[in-house]
Order: structure tokens, then sequence, then C-alpha cells
């Protein structure tokens, strides 16, 4: 069987507005299933890809300190 995440994550959220995509990461976030996170996965991809060299810089810094709060509590 041939399984394609990325297609079938795209597919779903081809006709989504900007309100819908945000429902879809906040609902993701807030349920914190691990079924969701390839899906988050998906969407974080196609931001980096979209994003210019200072604001990788900027989501690298954020990620950085978001990383370091979660493994400190």
């Amino acid at each position: 069987m041939d399984l394609n995440i990325r297609k079938a994550i795209l597919h779903n959220l081809s006709s989504n507005d900007q309100n819908e995509l945000e429902a879809t990461i906040v609902d993701a976030i807030q349920a914190g299933e691990e079924k969701m996170l390839p899906g988050l996965g998906v969407l974080f991809e196609l931001i980096w890809n979209q994003s210019n060299n200072e604001d990788r810089q900027e989501m690298i810094e954020a990620l950085e300190q978001g990383v370091k709060q979660a493994t400190s509590n």
C-alpha cells in the first residue's frame, strides 16, 4: 500500500482559508494527540519552505526557547 501522508494532508487542507488553517493548527495543538503530529509537521514544512533566512532564524530561536521551556518543567 502506497500511503503518501503529505499528499493526503495537503489534499484535506487545499480548500481551507486562513481562519480554517488557524483553527486546524490550534485544534491539533490543544488536542495534544500524537496522531496530529504528522499534519503539523507538514504545515511546518510548508512554512519553512516559504520563509526567507531571517524568518527561518527567528523560527529556530523560538524553537530553541520552546524546547528549553518544555524540558525545564
